[in-house]
């Protein structure tokens, strides 16, 4: 029997860098110190007042109750151990692209298996 892995435990072999001090802005963007991080391959949703959400897209996931839960859920997950940040590029806005771990678990697949996100395409 072949088992696979789920993504989050291969990150745990990933090389990674601790976040000090960090902040949690809404389910897909955190500020490590004065760096903000937005997590790879996710989406959450999108809170009130989001540009995103003015005009929204076909794509767009405004819903600010569900993306109040889900910055809370990122929020206390973060929050068992030390964050290992492990950086893939910057975006369009110059923010850090990363994945994020705690343990070897993957944040956003955390938030995908509890259904505060999904996967960005």
């Amino acid at each position: 029997m072949i088992e696979i892995l789920a993504p989050f435990l291969l990150l745990a072999s990933a090389p990674g860098e601790v976040c000090q001090q960090m902040s949690v802005h809404d389910g897909d963007t955190i500020r490590c110190g004065d760096e903000r991080i937005r997590l790879l391959e996710i989406e959450a949703p999108e809170l009130k007042g989001s540009p995103r959400c003015r005009r929204p897209k076909p794509r767009d996931w405004c819903d600010d109750a569900l993306a109040q839960e889900s910055r809370d859920a990122l929020a206390d997950f973060l929050s068992t151990g030390p964050v290992l940040v492990h950086r893939d590029g910057r975006d369009f806005y110059g923010r850090t692209l990363a994945h994020l771990s705690v343990n070897g678990q993957d944040a956003g697949a955390y938030l995908i298996s509890i259904g505060l996100a999904r996967e960005y395409r």
